[in-house]
């Protein structure tokens, strides 16, 4: 396919997505742990407080005893932020929520998963809001400041707020990034940019891979947005849908690109962030494409026709 007067977008992240797709093969979607694409995740979270609240983090004093932890204080009195509300730092599943008894020092625990190897833990919750399997969203409340641990431990109360990627503890253990900026070690005070309407932390040109440029999308009603682009440098064409909601969440979506004369390539399944990318070359032929998120569905005519 030949596009006349397409202007392609600048990619200034270089991906590792594999090899192009041959007619009738099937993509991959969602990004595998500890994959370069995966790490675009770790630039997606915000500080796990309220749109606008200045926290103090610390990881180098009381109960953060692993590198990278931070615990949680604002207030000038020990018992200032006992009772504030604790905010998921991105969206995902929440795996964990319940007391860990004797088991640790951790209290009342939330761990939520956000795909990919990604993980944050809320430690130490006076109130827990939210149940394991529920998907929550960024900076919904997932329950509140405490000071909970194991009997016979007596703590004051912070938030002691963790990022994994991956099993092995403690060596899993990654810096905490808040709002694209890794957290200023070992202490820093921020104010929350957790501010509500969360976006998908990928773009169509990430998914495809350098040298591809938007040339066409379409609404998939609220649920996500399908990408056409174009490469001009060896002249493939990819499609990509983009979710808007339930986004760390596996859920229902699809991609295709159908060359004239060739069979229909097609990502779909559950992915918690897009599926695709589903790449074809197309010299001189017009092409179909589209994808469904959720309900919604959209099929363009064959077009974009080369010359």
């Amino acid at each position: 396919m030949k596009l006349r007067g397409a202007v392609v977008a600048g990619v200034t992240l270089l991906l590792s997505l594999g090899a192009m797709l041959t007619t009738g093969s099937v993509a991959s979607a969602d990004p595998e742990p500890f994959s370069a694409e995966a790490e675009i995740l770790a630039t997606n979270f915000q500080l796990p407080f309220p749109c606008g609240q200045s926290w103090t983090g610390n990881s180098s004093a009381s109960s953060a005893h692993q590198s990278w932890e931070i615990d949680f204080n604002r207030g000038s009195t020990a018992d200032a932020d006992l009772g504030d509300p604790v905010v998921a730092a991105a969206s995902g599943t929440v795996v964990i929520s319940a007391h860990q008894g004797s088991t640790n020092g951790y209290g009342n625990l939330v761990k939520i998963d956000h795909g990919s190897g990604w993980t944050t833990y809320y430690a130490h919750l006076n109130v827990r809001s939210v149940s394991a399997g529920q998907a929550v969203s960024q900076g919904q409340q997932i329950g509140t400041v405490g000071k909970t641990s194991k009997p016979g431990n007596n703590i004051s109360p912070h938030l002691h707020y963790e990022v994994r990627q991956g099993e092995g503890y403690p060596g899993n253990i990654r810096k905490a990034v808040f709002n694209g900026t890794t957290f200023g070690y070992p202490v820093q005070t921020l104010t929350s940019r957790n501010c509500g309407g969360s976006s998908n932390p990928y773009t169509p040109e990430q998914v495809c891979g350098a040298g591809y440029g938007v040339v066409d999308s379409a609404a998939l009603g609220t649920s996500g947005t399908v990408y056409l682009l174009y490469n001009n440098s060896n002249g493939n064409n990819c499609v990509v849908t983009l979710k808007k909601t339930s986004l760390g969440t596996a859920s229902a979506v699809a991609a295709y690109l159908e060359v004239q004369g060739s069979a229909r390539i097609t990502d779909s399944g559950n992915f918690s962030y897009y599926a695709g990318p589903v790449r074809a070359a197309a010299p001189g032929k017009c092409v179909k494409w589209g994808g469904k998120a959720g309900t919604a569905v959209y099929d363009s005519p064959f077009e974009h026709c080369g010359s």
